[in-house]
């Protein structure tokens, strides 16, 4: 069984979504610190040829709870953000299909901001029907206290996987030979450049899936999905 393991993150890139469909079950973080600077909660889109950035704004606390204990804001205005990928993208040509998804997405009343960002992804796996298991990590019986890793090794064994399959940017995070001693393989997964119009501007690449769904049919990213990637 093949397993894949990450944080969860607001419409992120196309590799993310490779790496699901890769693996029999993916397994989302809810229980790691929530990091400041990273994915979670923001990601870009195409505006004017150029990227910018998008976000959803979280109510301020601790920045040592959880995923899972981080809130959106209150006064988070739902209608604005649709209003930005309208105004960015509806000259796309597939922006009615893909604003539709949106509109299901981002009018998500729960200010979990777990919850908010697990329900994103499953809706666009639907979409994109990927049929891997998706788990929350809070939901296997290990020892939750353990780092890095030794917390994935300890949850591909206790999901029976035999091959771990990780981003191509963490090859320096883990070490093959200490996964092979435990029966696991490692692998590492690596995007190929995927290239498309985005209405006659110099392509910007590696944008949010947003970005894919609203310039390409969804048979051309259910292709790339499954085949335009190396495992290393």
């Amino acid at each position: 069984m093949k397993l894949a393991i990450m944080q969860p993150y607001f419409f992120p890139y196309i590799g993310y979504f490779q790496l699901i469909a890769s693996v029999d079950q993916f397994i989302v973080y809810d229980n790691i610190k929530y990091t400041k600077k990273g994915w979670i909660n923001r990601n870009r889109l195409l505006l004017n040829g150029k990227d910018a950035v998008f976000s959803l704004p979280l109510k301020s606390d601790s920045d040592t709870l959880d995923i899972c204990s981080r809130e959106i804001a209150q006064d988070f205005n739902r209608d604005k953000l649709l209003n930005q990928f309208k105004g960015a993208y509806r000259k796309a040509p597939y922006f009615d299909e893909t604003y539709t998804l949106l509109e299901k997405i981002i009018q998500n009343q729960d200010r979990n901001l777990f919850n908010y960002l697990y329900d994103s992804i499953s809706v666009i796996c639907d979409y994109l029907s990927l049929k891997t298991q998706i788990i929350k990590s809070s939901e296997i019986n290990i020892d939750h206290e353990l780092k890095n890793q030794q917390r994935v090794i300890a949850i591909c064994e206790a999901v029976g996987a035999s091959t771990y399959v990780n981003a191509i940017g963490g090859a320096d995070l883990y070490a093959k030979e200490i996964f092979f001693d435990r029966g696991i393989e490692l692998k590492f997964i690596k995007s190929l450049p995927f290239e498309y119009p985005q209405l006659g501007n110099v392509f910007v690449p590696w944008l949010s899936i947003i970005d894919v769904m609203m310039f390409n049919p969804l048979d051309v990213i259910q292709n790339d999905l499954t085949s335009n990637y190396e495992l290393i």
